[in-house]
């Protein structure tokens, strides 16, 4: 006889995301394969795994540093799933374990989880700006209305189960894009799949896969020749650190903006998801409610390019806001570096698959990268993309590249002409000391303005505007045509123009390019091609 669990302790709770992130890992790819709502994209599956392998992740992390009790294990892995949710599906799921992990903090039993997931299932529907029936919010209102009353846990994991299964089969009758594709849910596919695993741990009996798992993306592409009008070209997902009031005035802003908006989170950090036209537009009005970071921009090329994959696209590492709109602007799908946080293999891979096309420019822009950024190109390639590496040690250089970059030409041809672009412009960056340090330069003190070039300390001053012109003049001395200045927000303003007009006095034949990184990039960053 199987072994069943009267409670939900923090063991069940870590066994519960590894089984759901297992499940997932199993059926991604067919649950990518019916995603056709709101996007199809082809995405939810990879976005819900990538979701709960975050909490997953967080739960470990509790577990390393102690013996957690359960209210540790259900926060971290609602909080895990927070920052790492993904995509719309990945948003709302968060949002749905972060309804319960409210409830079960409280008890563990049966009757509490029964009332986790009506709380769940309520907090997403709040969290969604114009809910839709046919999709995951069903699914988890079924599961939260078949618990009934409550009872033991496992009765209540299986109603919950079963629900969710019936509600699933039942969402191409209410949305007549899932029925125009002859698919399920995608979003509500993925929901199942983490009750399942939840069923599996407090009963100790596996679960069949619902009916419509092996449903493939054929009838959804015949769909799309009756589809309307493209929806909003760039799909927008950050972290925002922000008070209530204003995350009020957010959710008006965005919803104007675009659609698909969900903003779910609370005490002071938030997940924001929204497809709009105007991605710098979505950036700014998170910049203005709060401190956004973990900024991810991809651009829809159209659904039926999309679902055919483009033929070639760019992914960029940038370290800022700011240049991630002018990559954007330029095609590219970018990926934020924030300081001191690096992007991961995994991240990297996954803005490859998000770029969805069939041969790939990878700009890491960051000498760090470059064993990271090479095991996600060998990754990507495993799964069949054609990947070419860049490597591009700074943003200016990966600037450089896409000023050149030509779809239409050959692939070979086209990475040859960015690889020489990138490594014509010289590139240097200035930092503020944050200790005394010997440096290549002679020894710094904390609070002195480091002029870098090529990655090495080569002046050391007391001010940005002398150090920098320093720094330019040193590179300009070897020549130059063009100088690009990358700017961060807390950098004085002055500083831009005076270089400006140092360059437009000194180097007659030199033109001068300023763009603005936003918040979290170095104070200045400097290309010389």
């Amino acid at each position: 006889m199987p072994q069943t669990a009267q409670t939900l302790d923090a063991a069940a709770v870590r066994s519960w995301c590894v089984r759901a992130l297992d499940a997932l890992g199993r059926e991604r790819e067919e649950i990518d394969a019916i995603n056709v709502y709101p996007v199809a994209d082809g995405d939810t599956g990879t976005n819900l795994y990538l979701t709960v392998e975050s909490a997953a992740q967080a739960v470990e992390a509790v577990f390393a540093a102690d013996e957690p009790d359960a209210t540790d294990a259900i926060r971290a892995m609602a909080h895990g799933a927070l920052i790492g949710a993904r995509g719309n599906s990945g948003t709302i799921l968060s949002q749905l374990l972060r309804g319960m992990a409210s409830v079960l903090a409280d008890g563990r039993d049966g009757d509490h989880l029964a009332r986790s997931l009506a709380a769940a299932a309520r907090a997403a529907r709040e969290a969604v700006a114009h809910p839709v029936e046919g999709t995951i919010l069903t699914v988890a209102s079924a599961a939260a209305e078949a618990c009934g009353g409550g009872g033991d846990l496992v009765t209540v994991a299986k109603g919950a189960y079963e629900g969710a299964r019936s509600a699933l089969e039942a969402t191409p009758g209410q949305l007549a894009v899932l029925r125009r594709a002859g698919v399920v849910d995608a979003g509500g596919r993925g929901l199942v799949a983490v009750l399942g695993a939840l069923v599996e741990v407090v009963s100790g009996e596996a679960q069949l896969r619902p009916a419509g798992a092996h449903r493939s993306a054929v009838a959804a592409e015949a769909c799309e020749a009756e589809a309307g009008p493209a929806g909003p070209a760039f799909e927008v997902i950050y972290l925002l650190e922000a008070e209530d009031a204003a995350v009020g005035r957010l959710r008006a802003r965005l919803d104007a903006l675009g659609d698909s908006l969900v903003v779910v989170g609370g005490d002071g950090l938030w997940n924001v998801h929204v497809h709009v036209d105007d991605a710098g537009a979505a950036v700014e009005a998170g910049m203005e409610a709060g401190r956004p970071h973990r900024i991810r921009i991809t651009h829809f090329s159209g659904v039926s390019e999309v679902r055919e994959q483009a033929q070639r696209a760019v992914v960029a590492v940038v370290p800022g806001e700011g240049l991630a709109g002018l990559c954007q602007e330029a095609g590219a799908t970018t990926l934020l570096a924030r300081p001191g946080e690096p992007p991961a293999s995994g991240e990297l891979v996954d803005a490859i698959r998000r770029a969805h096309a069939r041969e790939v420019v990878l700009l890491p822009n960051d000498t760090d990268l470059r064993h990271t950024a090479g095991a996600a190109a060998e990754q990507a390639r495993a799964e069949g993309i054609r990947v070419a590496l860049i490597p591009t040690r700074a943003a200016v250089q990966g600037i450089a590249a896409l000023a050149v970059h030509e779809p239409e030409r050959r692939f070979d041809e086209d990475v040859v002409a960015m690889t020489a672009a990138a490594g014509a412009t010289r590139y240097a960056e200035l930092a503020v000391a944050e200790r005394q340090s010997f440096t290549s330069a002679g020894v710094c003190q904390a609070g002195d303005v480091l002029g870098l070039i090529e990655g090495d300390v080569a002046v050391i001053g007391q001010d940005l505007t002398t150090t920098a012109r320093t720094v330019l003049d040193r590179m300009l001395s070897a020549g130059g045509e063009l100088v690009t200045l990358i700017v961060a927000d807390e950098t004085p303003a002055a500083l831009a123009a005076e270089l400006e007009r140092h360059v437009r006095d000194t180097y007659l034949a030199v033109d001068t390019a300023t763009y603005h990184a936003g918040v979290g990039a170095p104070p200045l960053l400097i290309g010389v091609e």
